[in-house]
């Protein structure tokens, strides 16, 4: 059972990070992991994260949605979690994939408001609509996980179901995110030169990307430590980056973030760290037409340059469009720009593109983070 939940919890982990760019929607982990009523369980357990992001995918119709996690550090030391969840929590901070704060306040909700992100509560926060008038003027912002038929939905506080829904990001956002912050507390886990180094950081871990920097908090105006509560030192310019994702019989399967930096890898099993692998959701023929390392993405200042080093090819959709007349081939060792609207297909179905580029509408079929879970640990109410 110890095991079944760590693995569980593995998969949970890479479904939660500070990166403004993934994220789709923001959660308490500490109000989170008490809603007792998801599974008739204990009175704490981490494993409700994983009920909660399986609802929101469900309701995006999307696979692998990371959430934005605060959470008060008095839950890594809570009793009411097992020794293991504890653990893991300490390592999810100390790799900042989620905000540890003493006094998170409405940091939940500067987040949403800075990014546009929808937010996962029972809370009303009736005492904040003044400073976010989004609470009124978009019930579908704040949506309330209850129990429902094989899991958690999602409703509004006021009115019936919903669907978790994004608004536009604060004016000030586009300010904060087009820099890089640095923290004066040494080994800052959000502001840090080189990430987290507390105690559980060398800890064995899931293999993921590393988490974009998150937002700054906005103290009187000035970029401000959530954690420290001090200062935050203008680094310079940030990166140019791209969020592109990968859809795989007619469904969002992934969001990834493509960086000046360093290329990035696309194929059935690409090897190495960093790559974009598809196995997972590809049929037979898929699998013998795709390479283990079928595409190399570049970012070139604002150009995507898309080059095939597959042994079958590839193909560019222009504007998205599926009509076969429309495609044009990209043979082996092939480059070219991947333009708006366009989008790469490696084999029918099975296509690359910006996500808002990319056509939606087939049936939905969740890849749960919970397929792991043991069943005793879900008791979901009939």
């Amino acid at each position: 059972m110890r095991f079944e939940i760590s693995k569980v919890l593995d998969a949970i982990e890479g479904r939660v990070c500070t990166d403004p760019q993934l994220a789709r929607a923001v959660v308490d982990l500490a109000e989170i992991i008490r809603y007792q009523d998801l599974d008739g369980g204990r009175p704490a357990s981490t494993l409700r994260l994983g009920m909660v992001i399986d609802a929101l995918a469900r309701s995006l119709e999307e696979d692998n949605v990371p959430v934005y996690a605060v959470v008060h550090r008095g839950v890594l030391s809570d009793a009411d979690l097992t020794s293991n969840e504890r653990m893991v929590v300490r390592r999810w901070a100390d790799d900042g994939l989620v905000e540890v704060l003493d006094n998170p306040g409405d940091r939940m909700l500067e987040v949403a408001d800075l990014l546009g992100l929808p937010v996962l509560s029972r809370v009303r926060f009736d005492g904040l609509r003044g400073r976010f008038p989004w609470l009124v003027e978009q019930p579908g912002r704040v949506v309330a996980p209850v129990p429902g038929a094989g899991g958690p939905v999602f409703i509004a506080h006021v009115g019936g179901g919903h669907t978790p829904v994004a608004g536009p990001p604060s004016p000030a956002a586009a300010q904060l995110l087009a820099r890089e912050w640095r923290c004066s507390e040494s080994g800052c886990n959000l502001f840090g030169g080189g990430g987290g180094g507390g105690a559980f950081a060398d800890l064995a871990r899931v293999d993921r990307a590393p988490t974009g920097q998150p937002p700054p908090s906005l103290r009187n105006g000035v970029p401000t430590c959530p954690r420290h509560g001090s200062r935050l030192r203008d680094a310079g310019p940030r990166s140019r980056s791209e969020v592109l994702a990968v859809r795989v019989g007619g469904l969002i399967r992934r969001r990834f973030t493509l960086t000046e930096e360093q290329s990035v890898l696309v194929g059935r099993a690409p090897e190495g760290s960093g790559g974009i692998m598809l196995g997972q959701w590809l049929n037979d023929e898929a699998r013998r037409w795709i390479s283990r390392s079928h595409l190399r993405l570049e970012l070139r200042g604002s150009d995507v340059m898309v080059t095939d080093v597959s042994t079958n090819g590839s193909g560019i959709r222009p504007a998205g469009s599926l009509a076969e007349a429309d495609r044009i081939p990209l043979a082996p060792q092939q480059s070219r720009v991947l333009a708006g609207g366009d989008m790469v297909e490696l084999y029918p179905g099975v296509q690359i593109g910006r996500p808002t580029d990319l056509p939606s509408g087939a049936p939905y079929n969740p890849d749960s983070v919970m397929s792991e879970a043991p069943t005793m640990a879900m008791r979901l109410p009939r």
